[in-house]
């Protein structure tokens, strides 16, 4: 017993450790808020380590957005406790908040030189604009991997719609509330769907083996 245990630990601690690295990796160079993490995370969570699938970093990402803190934090805390539980999740969290906390920390002892520095500023126009491509890219590639059903594409393209038309007439709107929006959405087109077929009925199928045999005494018959 005591051979498996020591068996498993080695293992099991190098599972953390890449868990911490990962994670400081995405804390360090991810800028531009939580939706900046997507790539990064499916890169390495989803194709490098195998440790999600695409549907669930989908339902991730809508859980971490919708649940209280900050949606990288969240996000972290999600993968962590999957992948190695109580424990896995204070190491991720620990991790993708660590180097914010430095840079932060070093930037307030010289916080208006740093704000003063034009190649700063300049610097900040270039990361936002990438920023703003790795959200797009990650958002085409959730909804071009996600299930083309009518309850999917119905709730993506209404809310797509609504964040235009906010944003055209600069309306202040939680992404809180998009998200809510789009799960009473699909849930009322669910129940819509749900009560159609009710009412028409579905046919009754027969069987393979029933059919066949069934033909067969009809052709005897005959």
């Amino acid at each position: 017993m005591e051979k498996e245990n020591g068996n498993k630990n080695p293992s099991h601690w190098k599972t953390m450790l890449s868990l911490f690295l990962i994670f400081l990796k995405i804390g360090a160079f991810t800028f531009g808020g939580g939706y900046a993490m997507i790539p990064v995370i499916k890169e390495n969570i989803i194709e490098k380590k195998k440790w999600m699938d695409e549907d669930e970093m989908i339902d991730m990402v809508a859980i971490a957005e919708s649940t209280p803190g900050p949606i990288a934090i969240n996000i972290a805390t999600y993968v962590g406790f999957k992948v190695g539980k109580f424990f896995g999740a204070i190491l991720s969290t620990i991790a993708v908040s660590l180097p914010s906390l430095l840079i932060i920390f070093s930037i307030s002892l010289f916080f208006d030189q740093f704000l003063a520095n034009q190649y700063v500023a300049y610097a900040f126009v270039g990361v936002k604009a990438a920023v703003a491509l790795l959200i797009t890219i990650a958002g085409v590639e959730m909804f071009l991997k996600m299930e083309k059903k009518p309850i999917p594409v119905i709730v993506f393209v209404s809310v797509a719609i609504t964040m235009l038309l906010l944003e055209v007439f600069s309306v202040n709107f939680s992404s809180i509330w998009i998200i809510l929006m789009g799960g009473v959405i699909g849930l009322f087109v669910t129940l819509y769907s749900s009560m159609k077929e009710k009412r028409a009925g579905t046919p009754h199928q027969i069987p393979e083996k029933e059919h066949s045999e069934s033909i067969k005494t009809k052709e005897e018959e005959k």
